[in-house]
């Protein structure tokens, strides 16, 4: 096997010192880059290199199966040093990497493949440990071997027990499926591996980008380098109409396909079968079947949304086990299934629902119109429909233009300033609202959850501030940050971009909602909150901090306010469904966040850790589907649209996430306390 690993070492020595020269130089204008705009810009010396490094390296081999404890010495002489090359121009350190992490590729992937030559026992035994921290490089091949072979006996019954949830007949089937799924197995372990010796943009661009990226991020996360293909898909955000089986797909950690959402009146939804979080075991189209686990995301992708494949297969697993297979034929998608909409909750009490999913901003005269002109109308046909009140929802929402939240917010105070502005040189500005008046001056709730982040949380704190709205949900991301993409290269052929962080919002208080996000006037619990990667999860997230000055306004009267927030919290405690999330919540803690058991190596024992959340998973959904018995109606006027099958569709999912959103039922409740102790509120 050292032979071999000495013979790959030699033969992928590819990269040529003009090669490592261009990085140098992409590296040395990313620095500059950041020095010059970042809005905190840090000295490149060991720190960095240390996190450089030890963020490659975990990239490469985060579980460490691949790299050997002298690989790991090899490269470890950098660790370091990452910042002393930069300054001096040398990057012929990428040669260790390149070699070094080639090489480590290759000899597991023979290690494997002769693994799967061999007849591989069912039931052994060989324990398999599981941690959160990661295990020590293996010091020889021999013991990296025997947790290979480990590791594909736990995939290999694994992949069975996810079959059924009969572990009876699975056992009465065992050695013909066995076969199967050890077939299945073999070609995701060669297929994965193949495709990281060969990626799309190249194996020595793939550790060059790795670099740059993990460079960036040591500044802040949401700074970033993109390649001018990564920089086009980014951009590319507001997607055009095009074919489509309605849904969007992203890879978890274990490199599973998972459907991330289903929109509404595309032919996913129409199934009535395919969930947000169903995993995709494979797909088939053009008459070719494609194996899901091993296929890359851009060639799973390019199957979901290409025209080419109008007809697609696709087998799916639900989180309780339960498997299924749809047919489905692509429809042209419409672009504007993610706007700002509306309704009316309720009868003697009608409170109007404004629901935000970003702050998409109108980027030319095509006729599109921004995020706030879009509330503006929503909000004026809500007016005269008499409500009592208003719930904004912004929950799930990620942020998006600065100019369209400045001029939300607004609409809901007389005037007087909303944000403070720092950049890089401390310089502050303070953003004011001019237009005396409001759009809307009645009771209004804001509701938020930890994946509301910046432009939402810009939001939500002005309303806070002027004691102009409650804030209902639970504690926002903590994302207080603009960015901006800029070329690295000031000629026409630009093929390297950043995305950086220049700017700081505060709340006019002079406080931040960086890294601690907006924490609301009554909490409520949220299913995997603990998951959320809030700002305060990531290791590199810029700091809370409060200016030295703050502006003058004039807040709003808080009693009714207050008043609301404690008859709420009252019925938050006593509530059984909030209860609920609380208690299983706790389950999913224990499972999720910490260490699971030593796990033998046999069908009876992973067919059991495999289904032993299923009952977890039975209870989300009794919680998450839960219907409350809020009347809803439509303020739309009665249009051609009505009768379009792809709005009927659109109307009844929105519909169904109003009636099964906790949230938005104690939004309704609040509102209603907030009436009832203003009886002059018309």
């Amino acid at each position: 096997m050292k032979n071999i690993a000495a013979l790959a070492l030699l033969l992928f020595v590819s990269a040529t010192a003009q090669e490592h020269k261009n990085a140098c130089d992409v590296f040395l204008k990313i620095n500059y880059m950041l020095q010059t705009r970042h809005v905190e810009p840090k000295p490149v010396d060991d720190s960095l290199s240390v996190y450089v490094f030890n963020t490659v390296i975990e990239e490469l081999d985060d579980n460490h199966i691949l790299f050997l404890q002298e690989d790991y010495d090899r490269l470890l002489k950098h660790k370091y040093k990452i910042d002393d090359y930069l300054t001096s121009g040398d990057c012929s350190f990428f040669t260790d990497f390149i070699t070094t992490y080639k090489m480590a590729l290759v000899r597991n992937r023979q290690i494997a493949s002769e693994l799967f030559e061999t007849e591989l026992p069912l039931n052994t035994t060989d324990t398999i440990y599981f941690s959160k921290r990661a295990f020590p490089y293996n010091k020889d091949i021999a013991v990296s071997r025997k947790f290979i072979r480990k590791k594909i006996t736990y995939d290999i019954l694994e992949d069975i027990a996810k079959l059924s949830k009969n572990k009876d007949s699975l056992i009465a089937l065992l050695p013909e499926l066995s076969q199967e799924s050890k077939n299945k197995i073999r070609k995701t372990y060669l297929c994965r591996a193949d495709a990281q010796l060969n990626p799309k943009e190249g194996f020595e661009e793939n550790v060059y980008n790795r670099f740059y990226t993990a460079f960036c991020a040591y500044f802040d996360p949401h700074s970033t380098y993109f390649n001018y293909d990564e920089k086009a898909s980014f951009v590319s955000s507001l997607v055009t109409e095009n074919y489509s089986i309605g849904i969007y797909v992203s890879q978890n950690d274990n490199e599973e396909i998972i459907v991330e959402d289903v929109v509404p009146g595309g032919p996913a939804y129409k199934t009535s079968k395919i969930d947000k979080g169903d995993q995709i075991l494979k797909l088939a189209a053009n008459d070719k079947e494609y194996s899901v686990s091993c296929s890359a995301m851009e060639t799973i992708t390019d199957i979901v949304f290409s025209d080419s494949y109008r007809n697609i297969e696709l087998t799916l697993r639900k989180k309780d086990g339960t498997i299924y297979s749809v047919n489905l034929e692509k429809m042209i998608m419409k672009s504007d299934n993610h706007s700002v909409y509306s309704y009316i909750l309720g009868d003697a009490v009608p409170v109007g629902y404004i629901k935000i999913p970003s702050f998409y901003s109108a980027f030319d005269s095509s006729g599109m119109k921004g995020c706030a002109e879009d509330v503006a109308k929503e909000i004026a046909k809500l007016k005269k429909q008499g409500i009592k009140g208003i719930i904004i929802d912004l929950q799930h929402n990620g942020g998006g233009s600065m100019d369209e939240v400045i001029n939300l917010a607004g609409m809901f105070i007389n005037f007087g300033p909303v944000t403070i502005i720092k950049d890089k040189d401390n310089y502050t500005n303070t953003i004011q609202d001019y237009n005396r008046g409001m759009l809307y001056d009645g009771p209004v709730v804001v509701l938020v959850n930890g994946l509301s982040a910046s432009a939402s949380e810009f939001f939500a704190g002005v309303m806070q501030d002027y004691n102009r709205a409650l804030i209902v949900g639970s504690p926002t991301m903590g994302k207080a940050s603009m960015q901006t993409i800029l070329p690295l290269s000031e000629d026409n052929n630009n093929q390297d971009f950043i995305k950086i962080s220049i700017d700081k919002f505060y709340r006019i208080t002079g406080k931040s909602s960086q890294y601690t996000g907006i924490l609301p006037d009554v909490e409520l619990p949220m299913l995997f909150d603990s998951l959320i990667p809030r700002e305060k999860s990531l290791p590199t997230a810029m700091k809370n901090d409060t200016l030295a000055e703050s502006e003058r306004f004039k807040k709003m009267p808080a009693e009714a306010l207050r008043r609301a927030a404690d008859l709420s919290s009252q019925r938050v405690a006593a509530s059984g469904d909030f209860n609920a999330i609380k208690a299983i919540n706790g389950e999913i803690d224990v499972i999720y966040q910490k260490d699971k058991k030593p796990l033998p190596v046999n069908f009876n024992t992973v067919f059991d850790d495999v289904h032993a959340t299923d009952r977890l998973w039975a209870k989300i959904a009794l919680v998450a589907d839960k219907e409350n018995d809020i009347p809803i109606k439509a303020t739309a006027i009665k249009s051609s649209k009505n009768n379009d099958e792809f709005y009927i569709s659109m109307d009844e999912y929105k519909r169904k996430s109003i009636k099964t959103d906790l949230y938005i039922a104690e939004g309704y409740a609040i509102i209603k306390d907030i009436c009832n102790s203003m009886p002059h509120q018309k």
